[in-house]
């Protein structure tokens, strides 16, 4: 085996422009909502609005109402996947993706067994189950009838029990661009009228997996991978793919992992002003995040809990904005070329008028807003 240190060494800026082009951030892609929801393997979806933003920053001619209708006809859905948040999914993928992080959605239970004592887990999964799939619930019904059951128990981990052993997807109207609707839930078997995978413990489907991560985020390292899936023991996967992968160092000596044939452009290819949402894979999905977010901002994207949209300029993390009634306010962290706000301001009018229905009164301006 060849030693680490004759692996090819990939600068940041390499980095930054092989994982733009996995994004779909370097050039909008003239692809389907649905192709691109499965080449991300799925968006970050705690709000109902990022989603439809996320594929606006990457699809050439994206309106809301293709994701809409995905939704609607249930080609894709919502559920807790990744990272034990709210992903929106191809109806493919939360079948297949969902029992790969079963064994993380267990561990989560086990925070909260203290509340869960005299339980038995297999009959509240099964009486879960019964309860959503007679007709969608919301979480709070969910957790009164596990209530009549265990009246003992803690209301807030009968409710994580549920969440964590049924795979549970958020019914329309949720979701739907335009709409609103409170969260009901039922499972991803019913919603879809289709089996869901079996336990995804088999060596072949996490192999899968590691190499659509890489196809969407690479290159990237065992911890990035595992950061994103909030997984573990992932090692053994990428050792399994090593001999078929290409395999480089970061600038501190991080293997990393990638498909031979994947895009990797010259570190100065040019990268548009790009908007992102609140909660944005491409922020979330890697342990070294200084491929897209110098050190010296890290944790600018946040005031206490709250979570703000992003800018990228030059493929970089750049400012923040905010979008109100028809105006977009954008926060730069540092100076900007003419040139730079020129371009900031001719995305930001595209993305009022292909977002909103203020785009006869577009107005795009510079100033604070996360004081």
């Amino acid at each position: 085996m060849a030693s680490r240190t004759a692996h090819p060494v990939l600068g940041t800026r390499s980095v930054n422009r092989a994982t733009l082009a996995r994004q779909l951030l370097l050039s909008r892609a003239a692809t389907s909502a649905q192709d691109a929801v499965a080449h991300l393997l799925g968006l970050q979806a705690q709000n109902v609005k990022p989603p439809y933003f996320q594929l606006h920053a990457r699809l050439a001619g994206f309106r809301p109402a293709e994701l809409a209708e995905l939704m609607e006809s249930r080609q894709v859905v919502r559920m807790v996947t990744m990272r034990s948040t709210i992903h929106t999914h191809t109806a493919h993928d939360a079948l297949t993706l969902r029992p790969l992080v079963q064994g993380a959605r267990d561990r989560e239970v086990n925070y909260f067994r203290k509340g869960l004592v005299g339980v038995d887990l297999e009959r509240l999964g099964e009486l879960a189950r019964a309860f959503v799939e007679a007709e969608p619930r919301t979480m709070g019904e969910i957790r009164e009838e596990l209530l009549t059951q265990w009246p003992d128990a803690d209301p807030q981990a009968l409710s994580v029990a549920a969440r964590c052993r049924l795979p549970l997807v958020q019914v329309t109207p949720r979701g739907v661009w335009g709409r609103s609707g409170q969260v009901r839930l039922t499972t991803v078997e019913q919603w879809l009228d289709t089996p869901a995978a079996p336990a995804a413990a088999a060596p072949q489907a996490v192999d899968d997996v590691v190499l659509r991560y890489l196809g969407a985020f690479g290159p990237a390292s065992v911890k990035d991978m595992q950061v994103w899936a909030g997984l573990t023991r992932l090692k053994e996967a990428f050792e399994r793919l090593r001999p078929q992968l290409a395999v480089f160092r970061d600038v501190n000596g991080v293997e990393l992992f990638d498909l031979p044939d994947a895009p990797r452009p010259d570190a100065d290819t040019p990268a548009p002003p790009r908007f992102l949402p609140e909660f944005d894979n491409l922020l979330l999905s890697h342990a070294d995040r200084t491929r897209v977010v110098a050190p010296e901002i890290k944790g600018r994207t946040w005031t206490g809990n709250q979570s703000h949209c992003t800018l990228l300029v030059d493929g970089f993390l750049a400012g923040l904005w905010r979008l109100e009634e028809g105006t977009l306010t954008v926060e730069l962290f540092g100076k900007a070329s003419k040139e730079d706000k020129e371009e900031i301001v001719a995305e930001g009018e595209r993305l009022i008028a292909d977002m909103t229905d203020h785009g006869g009164r577009a107005s795009v301006r510079f100033g604070s807003i996360s004081g």
